[in-house]
């Protein structure tokens, strides 16, 4: 793995704020998304039944899209806590470096692409 108290300190840092930046931006959507979760109301007086309907449907897609941001935040959490461990920028299956390119594109992944191509192909 190499020496991972330099190196990774200066990897770790150039990463944390953007992986804070990413999670206040999450926390910012789930505050607008709330809305759109909310129970939907069945008094037809109100809301007509295709109305209701597509209610319905929103309020499902909001909720699937808080499921991803949830996904998301988990990911940003354990990218952080790998910088605190001094193990971020190494892959969790090999342990070699994770290319500083596949982590300017998200520096959430946990492996480095020839693992993440044999996951994807078993």
């Amino acid at each position: 793995m190499g020496d991972i108290s330099g190196m990774n300190d200066h990897i770790g840092e150039k990463y944390r704020a953007r992986l804070n930046e990413m999670l206040r931006d999450l926390d910012a959507q789930d505050d607008r998304g709330r809305d759109s979760q909310r129970t939907v109301a069945l008094d037809q007086q109100s809301v007509g039944r295709l109305s209701r309907m597509d209610a319905l449907q929103q309020q499902a897609m909001a909720r699937a899209t808080q499921a991803r941001r949830d996904q998301q935040k988990a990911r940003i959490m354990a990218a952080l806590a790998r910088i605190s461990e001094h193990e971020f920028g190494y892959c969790l299956s090999c342990g070699e470096d994770i290319a500083p390119q596949r982590l300017d594109l998200d520096p959430t992944v946990p492996t480095c692409l020839t693992c993440a191509r044999d996951r994807s192909a078993s």
